[in-house]
């Protein structure tokens, strides 16, 4: 079978000869190096993108997109969203009302961020029917009235609440009597448990019927704070909320996005990903050009070659193609070997770091700390496909020195001593 002469002379060169061990040895480094930084690059932006996404899906999907409020609880609620939720842009809502206070039970206190929501409405703008613990309620177990109260698993363990303990509810209010002022409290009987992963939402949101918060706060039983909003565009949430204030009155309604709440978390991971991306890229240089002092050693080391090469008609073109296509061949096989070693690797990091805590029996993310508790992971194929041409690119750079060093090669100086 015929094949170019550099083609066949550079993949003969890339095997060890009797006089070439530490040679091949050196290559084999650079093979390594260079599927290393790959094998990271890969793994720490998988993981990344594994922050991103969770964020986006998981703590937004808790947080509304948008909420449209006004200086009095609303209550003609039903007629406001159906206005709402004919403009554009808009894909659903849901009556809320906020409350912060503090949770006390067992001689324990946690403070707290109540939401009341309509639980047969709630489902149209947030995930959390989906994370309830199996066997420990839902949110149709909120009935007006009852004065229930849906915790996260988190709130509930540092309370040590079960399914059906009472709870009670301090508000940051006082009530004024004959017999002076006490704190505004109230008995809730926990009737649900959820974990969503994100420990700001497991360890200090609650949930409660919108009627049990108006009486709460003295309002009537139809009286919400204002509106929770499912955008089509979660990144066009400012200027959603802004036509939509534009439009129904400034005078009267005032409107928040997520972006004033978790947007500079979302941002601060958006930046993290672009710079730790370029910091493992000179990591990915480093091992790249590696190849540089690999191909200057062969090339010294098969001067004699070179000479014989070129006295027999190969051309200076030829040379360089030769060597270029050994350098090639380093980077070839060791980004190939880090991208599947890296696309390995981020597919079961999660699992394993998982098994390493449970072994160690200790938490490497805490909720206390962190906005989840588990390590994500989530490959996408653009960053491999990057990772994988900016790797070939600085192999292939790497290569041009030393073999435009082989292709200057003279054959007399070079046979001058053999």
């Amino acid at each position: 079978m015929f094949r170019p002469l550099p083609l066949f002379i550079g993949a003969r060169y890339t095997r060890a000869r009797r006089r070439s061990h530490f040679v091949s040895f050196i290559s084999l480094t650079s093979i390594i190096g260079l599927a290393l930084g790959v094998l990271v690059m890969i793994l720490v932006l998988s993981v990344m993108n594994g922050f991103d996404y969770e964020m986006r899906h998981r703590v937004l999907g808790m947080v509304p997109h948008a909420t449209l409020e006004a200086g009095q609880p609303l209550s003609d609620w039903q007629g406001l969203a159906r206005q709402v939720e004919s403009q554009p842009g808009v894909l659903a809502s849901a009556p809320f009302t906020q409350m912060q206070g503090l949770l006390t039970g067992n001689g324990q206190v946690q403070k707290v961020l109540i939401n009341a929501i309509e639980p047969s409405l709630e489902a149209r703008v947030s995930i959390i029917e989906d994370f309830f613990l199996p066997g420990q309620g839902s949110l149709a177990a909120l009935q007006p009235g009852e004065f229930g109260i849906v915790l996260g698993d988190t709130a509930a363990q540092r309370l040590g609440l079960q399914l059906g303990d009472r709870v009670t509810f301090v508000a940051p209010e006082v009530a004024l009597t004959p017999a002076g002022m006490f704190p505004r409290m109230k008995r809730f009987t926990l009737v649900g448990l959820f974990h969503v992963g994100a420990g700001e939402v497991d360890g200090h949101v609650a949930l409660v019927h919108r009627q049990d918060a108006a009486r709460l706060l003295r309002w009537q039983a139809d009286q919400v704070q204002g509106l929770r909003l499912q955008l089509a565009d979660l990144f066009q949430a400012p200027q959603t909320a802004w036509q939509l204030v534009e439009q129904l009155g400034r005078e009267q309604f005032y409107a928040r996005d997520w972006t004033r709440s978790h947007g500079n978390l979302y941002q601060a991971i958006r930046m993290e990903k672009t710079m730790i991306g370029l910091l493992l890229l000179l990591i990915v240089a480093v091992a790249a050009f590696n190849i540089v002092s690999t191909l200057v050693m062969v090339v010294t080391d098969k001067k004699a070659d070179i000479a014989i090469l070129r006295t027999l008609g190969a051309t200076p073109r030829q040379i360089l193609a030769t060597f270029m296509v050994q350098g090639c061949f380093i980077g070839v096989v060791g980004t190939l070997l880090g991208a599947l070693l890296g696309v390995l690797a981020a597919l079961n990091i999660s699992a394993l770091i998982a098994w390493v805590e449970r072994s160690l029996g200790m938490r490497f993310l805490s909720a206390e700390v962190y906005f989840i508790d588990y390590l994500p992971s989530r490959v996408q194929l653009a960053d491999v496909l990057i990772v994988c041409a900016a790797a070939l690119l600085l192999s292939f750079l790497a290569t041009l020195y030393p073999a435009w060093r082989a292709a200057r090669t003279q054959p007399a100086e070079a046979l001058r001593y053999e």
